[in-house]
């Protein structure tokens, strides 16, 4: 029967393949030149694996409990919560990287929008009033694409779906925040044990030297007196 140890490792290491396979498809998504429904289809399935990534690191965590105190060593299982620390800077690393993503990549909801040198190309010649309709034009248009994506129950769809998974990704970056806090208090609370204890054997040691210097004065003071 394989070990708490063994299937500790098992599964870090099928955490580790799947933060790797997340990587790729960030970076395929990057590269990508698809827009509009597909690329936010394809944002929502890396946002799931993502949170699939979260909730193996929390078994990894709890299966690190379960082993703390058999047949492992201190620095075993620090290495161990580092471990799963690294990883969580990955998810977190991971799910910054694809909001970027999503903020370079606008278009994929809204449209493309018009290049500068485009705008600054069409308005170049025109009178003031001209400029007043080129942007108004840009506006209507704008407006167009706005109800037109209102209009598209399926792209409607992928909008909430990607603001629950995103806020589901806050959520999470805010429950790793708290753990790495917790490991650092942990640590600090270890480290300051063998000092409270040094402390408490200096004051036992003190108060031991002081009775026995009593018990000296107590003593010569009846020598003086029997000899008087």
């Amino acid at each position: 029967m394989a070990s708490s140890s063994d299937s500790w490792m098992r599964a870090y290491n099928e955490a580790l393949k799947l933060s790797e396979e997340i990587n790729g498809m960030i970076s395929e998504r990057s590269s990508s030149a698809v827009t509009g429904p597909d690329a936010q289809r394809r944002a929502s399935a890396i946002r799931r694996k993502i949170t699939i990534f979260g909730n193996k690191l929390d078994s990894l965590q709890s299966l690190l409990a379960e082993i703390h105190g058999k047949p492992i060593s201190e620095k075993e299982m620090n290495r161990r919560k580092d471990m799963v620390g690294n990883l969580r800077s990955k998810a977190n690393q991971m799910a910054n990287a694809l909001n970027m993503s999503n903020f370079a990549n606008r278009d994929s909801l809204l449209g493309p929008d018009i290049k500068p040198d485009d705008s600054m190309s069409r308005v170049t010649g025109m009178d003031n009033q001209g400029i007043v309709g080129y942007q108004r034009q840009v506006m209507r248009e704008q407006d167009e694409g706005l109800e037109q994506l209102e209009g598209t129950v399926m792209s409607t769809k992928h909008i909430a779906l990607a603001v629950s998974e995103e806020l589901d990704l806050q959520t999470r970056l805010i429950d790793d925040l708290d753990y790495h806090v917790d490991v650092t208090d942990s640590r600090l609370r270890s480290a300051e044990e063998p000092c409270c204890h040094e402390q408490e054997y200096e004051k036992w040691l003190l108060l031991h030297v002081n009775a026995l210097v009593s018990a000296g004065d107590r003593r010569s003071c009846c020598c003086n007196m029997d000899v008087g």
